[in-house]
C-alpha cells in the first residue's frame, strides 16, 4: 500500500505543535477568529431560501441534496415529507437553519456542530447523537438513547422520550418536555438535563458529574446518584432556558428537583471489596 506523503491534517491546512517530544494537532485558536468555523464548512446566507420534497429519494439522497444546496449558499432548508427515513441530517459541520416537515427515523441529525433543526414531527432511537452545537427542537416525541453522548448545544424534544436519555452525555442541555425513561442520565459526565414531567427507574445511575432538573415523579434514582439543593441560581437558568423555547410551567420552577453525583463512585477502584459492595 503507498504511504501518504501529507497526513489528512496537514492537506487541510492544520498544523502540528511539538509538545516535550510529542506533538498536539491544535485546531483552532482562540486569536484567530476564521479557525472557529470548519475548514471546509459552506458560507450560508439564512435569508437564502430552498426546500424539497423528499417522499421520493432515499436518505443519501436527501443528505446529499442538503449539502449541495449549502455549498449553492442557500442557508435556510425546508424538507417536506421526510417520512422518518433513518440518518437525516447528519454530520452537518456549519451554520444552517433546517427544517423537517415530518418525522425522521433513527440517527436524525447527529453529529452535527452549529446547525439549528427543527423537526414538526417524532423522532426515532439516537436523536442528536454525538451533537456539538447548535439547536434541534422536537415538536413530539423521540426514542430512546435520545442525546446519546451529547457534546453541546441545546436538545429540546416537547413531548415524551424513551430510555437512557443523555446515556454518556459530555456537555450541553438537554430537555424534555414530558416523561422520560429508564436509566436517564446513566453514566452522565457533564452537562444539564431538563425533565417537565416524570423519570422512569435508575435516573443518573453511575453519573460522573452534570446535573439534572426533574419537575415530575422520580421512579427511583440510579447508583451514586443523589438530590440536591435547588439554588436561586438554578432557579434563574432553568426560567430563562425555558422560556426560551416556551417551555416554562405555568407554576414556574421552583418545585423542581435537583439531582447530581454523589461522587462514591469518583475513587471506586480505591475502596476495598466490602466498601464496593455498599456503594452498589
Amino acid at each position: 500500500m503507498a504511504e501518504l506523503k501529507k497526513d489528512a491534517v496537514s492537506l487541510m491546512g492544520l498544523h502540528t505543535e511539538p509538545l516535550s517530544g510529542r506533538s498536539m494537532t491544535q485546531f483552532f485558536s482562540a486569536g484567530e477568529e476564521e479557525n472557529f468555523t470548519y475548514p471546509l464548512a459552506p458560507d450560508v446566507d439564512f435569508n437564502k431560501r430552498a426546500e424539497f420534497d423528499a417522499a421520493a429519494m432515499t436518505g443519501p439522497e436527501i443528505n446529499n441534496r442538503i449539502r449541495a444546496l449549502m455549498a449553492d449558499g442557500y442557508g435556510t432548508i425546508v424538507i417536506r415529507n421526510p417520512l422518518a427515513k433513518h440518518s437525516l441530517g447528519v454530520g452537518i459541520l456549519s451554520r444552517l437553519q433546517l427544517y423537517f416537515e415530518g418525522s425522521l427515523g433513527y440517527f436524525g441529525v447527529g453529529l452535527i456542530d452549529g446547525p439549528n433543526v427543527r423537526i414538526k414531527g417524532r423522532v426515532g432511537w439516537s436523536c442528536g447523537e454525538n451533537m456539538m452545537s447548535g439547536t434541534v427542537v422536537i415538536e413530539k416525541n423521540a426514542g430512546s438513547t435520545f442525546g446519546a453522548a451529547i457534546r453541546g448545544g441545546d436538545l429540546v424534544c416537547k413531548g415524551d422520550v424513551g430510555s437512557r436519555t443523555g446515556i454518556d452525555q459530555k456537555g450541553g442541555t438537554i430537555i424534555v418536555g414530558g416523561r422520560t425513561g429508564a436509566f436517564t442520565g446513566f453514566m452522565m459526565q457533564r452537562g444539564r438535563m431538563v425533565i417537565l414531567g416524570d423519570a422512569g427507574k435508575n435516573l443518573g445511575d453511575s453519573m460522573y458529574d452534570g446535573t439534572i432538573y426533574v419537575g415530575g415523579r422520580i421512579e427511583s434514582l440510579g447508583v451514586d446518584a443523589v438530590e440536591a439543593e435547588l439554588t436561586e441560581l438554578d432557579i434563574a437558568w432553568l426560567t430563562r432556558k425555558l422560556r426560551q423555547y416556551e417551555m416554562l410551567p405555568p407554576g414556574g420552577v421552583a418545585h423542581m428537583k435537583k439531582i447530581v453525583a454523589g461522587k462514591q463512585l469518583w475513587n471506586y477502584d480505591n475502596l476495598e471489596p466490602s466498601e464496593k459492595k455498599l456503594v452498589l
